[in-house]
């Protein structure tokens, strides 16, 4: 018979006393070091500052370290404070992901919040424009909007679902193609009849070209495919820009050409205010994906979100390239500025 092993009385109230403190000063320290507030962080847990205050102090005395540098208007994790973190957070999500994973379980319509990232030309151009008929759809759920143009760390940033182009490079990132990330070369109507269009990639150095400035510092390369292979340029120009609506804009103000994605400048292809030119050397498609973190099963409000979002981003119909390859092979472009040069119309 196998024997139970018996705890002392008083063994079992320290280990008790112990954990139960130890778990609250943990999730008031992950609070806090999440929101970079012990205010925001009370809010966050419902409960008073001076609470999240003593579970910290006594999490501290627990481990023997100072976990965070506090001055009366900041508050920064210490070096052990961000050891301590890194190595808390993967458990707390997994705690955090198995409470939201039952509660799904239950009936009732999807509710929550939802931390969304995208780059700010794709978010402005498309997902946004999109978000008050999904609240309307779905008014339990709350929606926060981020825009930047670095890669998000999902997990790290608490991100539910991410637009990018391309894929994230992480193992632990599920991400979905939802449209073609085509890149156009286009101009002004006006710029096109000022100076003609280019018909060869090296043609492009005896135009006014407008470059993008990443995130990184660094120029984007223009890219083509040219002989079966991949070819990247990096043209001389006057004008750099690090935002796609101001790209757009100097482009419709007809003071250069730039090599945009087609979710940008799909529309005014199609209305005639840009036109397209060394489509023969586009790049191969990147693909604009929808990421989120792989789980055993997605929260509701996620669901219907990269439903819903998947659906409708779809309908848009932007797939520029197709089309117009769709229109020249059947000869009959409603517009051209050139026989290399098209515009796009509705049909």
């Amino acid at each position: 018979m196998n024997a139970m092993i018996q705890i002392p009385t008083e063994r079992q109230d320290a280990l008790t006393s112990s954990f139960s403190a130890s778990y609250a000063g943990v999730m008031a320290f992950i609070a806090v070091a999440t929101e970079g507030s012990f205010a925001r962080a009370a809010d966050r847990l419902g409960v008073g500052r001076s609470a999240v205050s003593r579970s910290v102090q006594k999490l501290e005395g627990q481990l023997g370290a100072r976990l965070f540098s506090r001055t009366t208007r900041s508050t920064s994790l210490t070096p052990e404070g961000e050891l301590f973190f890194e190595n808390c957070r993967p458990g707390v999500d997994r705690i955090l992901q198995a409470l939201e994973e039952m509660r799904d379980l239950r009936d009732g319509p999807p509710r929550g919040q939802l931390r969304i990232s995208a780059t700010h030309g794709f978010g402005r151009k498309v997902i946004a424009p999109l978000m008050r008929e999904f609240h309307m759809r779905y008014p339990g759920i709350g929606i926060e909007l981020m825009l930047d143009e670095r890669a998000p760390d999902l997990a790290g940033d608490r991100i539910d679902v991410a637009f990018r182009d391309g894929r994230l490079d992480d193992s632990q990132v599920i991400a979905k193609q939802i449209v073609p990330m085509q890149m156009l070369v286009c101009a002004s109507p006006d710029y096109a009849r000022r100076n003609g269009l280019p018909t060869s990639v090296e043609a492009l150095q005896e135009h006014a070209c407008i470059n993008r400035r990443l995130a990184n510092g660094r120029l984007a390369s223009w890219d083509f495919h040219i002989d079966g292979r991949p070819h990247s340029i990096a043209p001389q120009g006057d004008i750099v820009l690090n935002d796609d609506d101001l790209m757009m804009q100097t482009v419709l103000d007809g003071e250069g050409l730039a090599q945009m994605p087609g979710f940008q400048v799909c529309d005014a292809l199609r209305n005639g205010t840009l036109v397209s030119c060394l489509g023969q050397f586009a790049p191969d498609d990147r693909g604009h994906y929808l990421c989120y973190l792989s789980r055993r099963q997605l929260p509701k409000r996620i669901r219907v979100f990269i439903d819903f979002i998947t659906a409708h981003v779809r309908a848009l119909h932007l797939d520029c390239a197709t089309e117009m390859t769709r229109i020249l092979e059947a000869a009959e472009p409603v517009a051209a500025m050139r026989s290399d040069c098209l515009v796009l119309a509705a049909d």
